[in-house]
């Protein structure tokens, strides 16, 4: 009787490149079904002007205060909201370093009348001469 020697095995091994391509069709399959959404700080529904004008790229920009529909003050528009001592606070600290500010006043439709005109009379206390409004062109008929 011959008893046949049985080879050795080799112990079984993983094929990266295959792993490889299966992980990078998950990753496909991830991106492609993600939704990727930009969720702004304050949502304004800005009033239509008739003498709106877009900002030319070349000018310096403003800095922003928004004013939401609940009366809230944020120092850009995408930052934390403030009260009204804190704007003044800081308003006359940036006008102290820039002699030339400018500030845009970016304001809800619904937002509080007597709360804008505290904020331009901060400004105004601060020392910044040019005050703006953001506004919206009318939509076409």
């Amino acid at each position: 009787m011959r008893f046949r020697l049985r080879s050795q095995r080799r112990p079984p091994t993983v094929i990266i490149v295959a792993l490889i391509d299966v992980l990078i069709v998950l990753i496909i399959f991830l991106m492609v079904t993600t939704t990727f959404k930009q969720h702004p700080a304050v949502r304004l529904a800005l009033p239509e002007s008739s003498q709106a004008r877009r900002v030319d790229t070349h000018e310096e920009a403003p800095l922003v205060i928004a004013v939401d529909a609940e009366g809230r003050l944020w120092w850009g528009t995408e930052g934390a909201p403030l009260d009204l001592a804190t704007l003044a606070a800081r308003l006359r600290e940036e006008a102290s370093r820039h002699p030339n500010l400018r500030l845009a006043l970016s304001a809800d439709e619904k937002a509080p009348f007597g709360q804008i005109v505290k904020v331009m009379d901060a400004a105004r206390e601060a020392g910044i001469r040019m005050v703006n409004a953001f506004a919206r062109e009318p939509s076409r008929p």
